[in-house]
C-alpha cells in the first residue's frame, strides 16, 4: 500500500499541472492501520494528520465504538485514555457507559466524508444516547441512531436530556486533557441554568455549535511530544476572560441565528468572502510536510 501511494504521489508531481493531484482524503481514507511511529499530531484539527494512532477497542467494559464500517475509531493514546476514563465516569451517573462515534481515521487526515475536523486524533464524538446495552452486534452499530436532546424549534432541550447528561459533560470539561467541548446551544443554556454561582469556570469549555444535538464533540489539547500540533485559537483561557459564556453570545444561537433580523436599510456592497475550501478538496500540498511520511510508512 505504501509503495502504491508513493508511486501515485511521484507520478502526480511529474505530470505537473496537466494531471490533477490525488485528493488527500482518498489517500488517508485508504489506510487501514496506524503508522509505526511514536504518537504525534501534525497541523491543526481541521488540516493535519497524526502518527502512531491507536485503535479504540470495538467493545470495552464501559463503551462501544459505533459505525465500525467507517474505521474511524483511531486516536492519539491520550484520546483513547480519555474516552475510557469518561466512560467509567458515566457509570457513576446511571449510564452503562458510552457509545463512541467518530474519532479519527487510522492516520488522521481529511476524511472521505463528513467532518472538517477529526484530522489529528484529538477529536471524539460521544453519542447523547445513554447505552441500553454494551453487546451490540456490528450490524446494530450500523443501524442504531443516536437520540437528539434538542427541541424541534431548536431553542431548548427536549425530554431526552437529563441531569446525567449535564454531569457527564461537566466531568469531561473538568478533565485537564480537554480543550473544549462542542454541544448544541440549548444544552449549554441548560448547563448555565443548573450551574451554581460558585462553580462555573468549567462552563467556558462548553462551546455552542450547530449540529451537535445527537452527540457532543470533545477536543483534546495538543499533547506532549507533538511540537507540530497547532493549538486551538483563541484558547479557552483567552475566552474565559469574558466569563463563563452564559451571555448574549449564547442567546444569539437561539434567537438571531435561527431568525435573523431583517435589515432596516440596504446593506453596503462589499467584497464577497473568499470561498472556504472543504478538506475533501485538499491535496497533500495543503497538509504539513510530515504527513507524507505518515502516509507512506509501513
Amino acid at each position: 500500500m505504501a509503495r502504491i501511494i508513493l508511486t501515485v504521489l511521484l507520478l502526480a508531481g511529474l505530470a505537473g499541472a496537466a494531471t490533477a493531484e490525488p485528493k488527500a482524503n482518498e489517500l488517508f481514507g485508504a489506510m487501514k492501520a496506524g503508522s509505526p511511529h511514536q504518537p504525534a499530531a501534525f497541523g491543526s484539527y481541521a488540516k493535519g494528520c497524526a502518527a502512531g494512532l491507536v485503535e479504540l477497542p470495538e467493545t470495552g467494559p464501559t463503551w462501544q465504538a459505533m459505525r465500525l464500517s467507517r474505521n474511524r475509531n483511531w486516536g492519539h493514546p491520550d484520546t483513547i485514555a480519555f474516552i475510557q476514563r469518561l466512560s467509567r465516569e458515566a457509570t457513576r451517573h446511571g449510564w452503562l457507559g458510552l457509545y463512541v462515534g467518530d474519532i479519527s481515521q487510522p492516520r488522521g487526515g481529511p476524511m472521505t466524508s463528513g467532518h472538517r475536523s477529526h484530522q489529528i486524533g484529538l477529536d471524539a464524538d460521544i453519542w447523547m444516547s445513554p447505552p441500553k446495552r454494551l453487546n451490540l452486534s456490528r450490524a446494530e452499530r450500523e443501524s442504531l441512531s443516536a437520540i437528539s436532546v434538542r427541541s424541534a424549534d431548536q431553542r431548548r432541550v427536549n425530554g431526552n436530556y437529563t441531569r446525567a447528561h449535564g454531569a457527564i459533560l461537566k466531568a469531561a470539561a473538568l478533565d485537564p486533557a480537554v480543550d473544549r467541548i462542542f454541544v448544541t446551544a440549548p444544552v449549554k443554556i441548560e448547563l448555565c441554568k443548573q450551574a451554581t454561582r460558585s462553580d462555573r469556570k468549567w462552563l467556558q469549555k462548553i462551546r455552542p455549535l450547530y449540529g451537535h444535538h445527537y452527540h457532543f464533540h470533545v477536543r483534546l489539547k495538543c499533547p506532549a511530544g507533538s511540537p507540530g500540533c497547532r493549538k486551538q485559537s483563541p484558547t479557552v483561557a483567552e475566552l474565559s476572560k469574558g466569563g463563563d459564556g452564559c451571555d448574549e453570545t449564547l442567546q444569539w444561537w437561539v434567537t438571531d441565528y435561527l431568525d435573523p433580523p431583517k435589515a432596516t436599510k440596504p446593506a453596503k456592497p462589499s467584497k464577497p468572502a473568499p470561498k472556504r475550501r472543504h478538506p475533501r478538496d485538499y491535496t497533500m500540498a495543503d497538509l504539513p510536510s510530515q504527513c507524507a511520511q505518515v502516509l507512506a510508512a509501513r
